[in-house]
């Protein structure tokens, strides 16, 4: 697909009236990089604390604000008007007009996603890929899109890996914030009887469910958009919770109140350095650490419910 980006660097207090000027020119979708924003954050002001922050977001802290829009693709003079008005009433702007073409690199990406066998029995991948599983292994065939990930991720492999090791045949899993869905449909395979995959984001219950079909899995596996924090009408056998360590210390209070006797808690998208807090939290919400495991920066923690 051919496009004309459009990118405008300013001063910080320019960002809004430029912008009010480009909706009075008909321009209403608009992607602004202020880096006091970062700042902002950085600063913990909020009450709140990132787990992890890029170095390429880190970097940018010190970059000039820009506003960035596209057009389509013949709007060449419409772009050339747009920057001549912007120019005349900012004029320290730097406007820079550009075509691009994302035919070749969109997809690119998927040349790096080949199969990988992610624990002992589950291999995953994509579904450009052609894949013939061997003895025991189980496939988990799944097309990530550019907003999800691949599913071999540390925090997912890890995941993946504990439930492979506690879930039993027959037992009832809750996946909260599926994302992809790959964690319900792992479960699946791995034998569970029902899944239940959670997610606040409609794109993350779009994409789960569409895996879920993808994997055969429907008649196991049901995909809901919902909070845990407003309750669910489910017990689990295993609770499946991918996040960063800030939200699973939310909601593990939650999980418990959803967990069968002696049911096992399974929590990642945790930096090491945050797994003593973490465990500090779990163990006081009525969960049993059984076992942690680590790879390379983060660790994932599996609890027993204490009843």
């Amino acid at each position: 697909m051919k496009y004309i980006q459009v990118e405008i660097k300013l001063d910080q207090v320019h960002i809004e009236p430029v912008t009010g000027l480009l909706l009075t020119m008909g321009i209403d979708e608009t992607a602004v990089e202020d880096p006091s924003d970062l700042a902002e954050i950085l600063s913990k002001e909020h009450g709140y604390e990132w787990d992890y922050i890029d170095d390429g977001v880190l970097a940018s802290s010190g970059a000039v604000p820009k506003i960035t829009f596209y057009l389509d693709e013949g709007e060449d003079e419409r772009a050339a008007s747009l920057a001549r008005k912007i120019g005349a009433e900012f004029t320290e702007t730097e406007i820079t007009i550009t075509a691009q073409d994302d035919s070749q690199w969109k997809d690119k990406w998927k040349e790096f996603f080949k199969p990988a066998h992610i624990t002992e029995d589950l291999v995953v991948k994509p579904t450009w890929e052609e894949y013939r599983p061997k003895g025991r292994e189980k496939v988990i065939e799944i097309d990530p899109g550019m907003a999800f990930g691949t599913g071999t991720h540390e925090t997912t492999s890890l995941c993946l890996k504990l439930m492979e090791k506690y879930l039993r045949p027959k037992d009832h899993v809750l996946d909260v914030g599926c994302g992809s869905g790959i964690l319900s449909v792992g479960a699946a395979l791995l034998g569970a009887e029902k899944v239940l995959a959670i997610d606040i984001d409609p794109e993350a219950v779009k994409v789960s469910a569409e895996n879920v079909k993808l994997n055969r899995c429907t008649d196991t596996v049901e995909v809901r958009q919902g909070n845990l924090i407003d309750g669910v009408d489910f017990m689990a056998d295993i609770t499946v919770a991918n996040l960063m360590a800030d939200l699973v210390m939310l909601l593990t209070g939650h999980m418990y109140k959803a967990m069968n006797q002696g049911g096992i808690y399974i929590s990642s998208g945790i930096l090491t350095e945050k797994e003593d807090e973490v465990t500090r939290v779990i163990k006081s919400c009525g969960f049993d650490i059984i076992e942690t495991r680590k790879d390379g920066m983060w660790c994932a923690i599996a609890a027993r419910a204490r009843f």
